[in-house]
């Protein structure tokens, strides 16, 4: 596949943290004395932005909080990991310098907040390496919608047909093939109730970034 941008999702892509919002998620609700749902988790689409997110719990547990109370609470509650303990995947900071190498230009469109998004990259030493970000606290509907991928892709002035996403969730998957973008999608160990409908929709698949890596260097060569 020839492409001239690349665009990631951050959590669970470039970032092992869907466990920690599976947490907080949960921590939110008891410290409210309300009873934490069984299927919670599939009641909340992967790919909804923070907005989407804070809108789902304010309706769905009639809570008095606003939709911006809500998310600045999220947001308080879990900035000291994205700050001390979330680490880039492995794999990662290499073959972002690989595609800055090739001078491929680099976007992230992810659900989460603008501020977790740049406080995590930041201490990680990879913020700088990316063009363009368009993240879940924006007035943009979330995946499987295309929005967040073509908001990422205009600020970068390429076509969408010129991108390659990479994804780790369904959702995200089927956002990319909505906007007309190449998708390669990686292993996380919290979609694999999907992995056979993600494994059929993604243009490839891969285990972990190593193998991901030698997939888009063969691109590359042929570019």
């Amino acid at each position: 596949m020839q492409f001239k941008a690349v665009i990631f999702d951050l959590d669970g892509t470039l970032i092992d943290s869907m466990g920690i919002w599976y947490e907080v998620d949960k921590q939110y609700l008891l410290k409210r004395g309300i009873h934490v749902p069984d299927n919670l988790f599939d009641e909340i689409e992967g790919g909804n932005s923070f907005i989407e997110i804070a809108q789902f719990f304010k309706q769905r547990f009639e809570l008095p909080d606003s939709i911006e109370e809500i998310m600045d609470e999220w947001t308080e509650m879990v900035e000291e990991y994205y700050r001390n303990r979330i680490s880039l995947r492995p794999g990662v900071a290499k073959l972002l310098n690989l595609l800055k190498q090739h001078q491929i230009k680099l976007g992230i469109g992810t659900s989460n907040s603008m501020k977790l998004t740049k406080l995590v990259l930041s201490v990680n030493g990879v913020l700088d390496n990316f063009d363009h970000i368009v993240a879940g606290c924006e007035a943009i509907k979330g995946k499987p919608f295309p929005d967040i991928f073509l908001s990422v892709a205009e600020v970068l002035r390429v076509k969408p047909k010129e991108c390659l996403v990479i994804e780790d969730v369904l959702v995200g998957v089927q956002a990319a093939k909505n906007a007309g973008m190449g998708v390669y999608a990686v292993y996380d160990e919290y979609s694999k109730d999907k992995f056979a409908q993600i494994q059929e929709t993604a243009d490839f698949f891969a285990q972990d970034f190593s193998q991901l890596e030698e997939k888009i260097k063969e691109d590359l060569a042929l570019q």
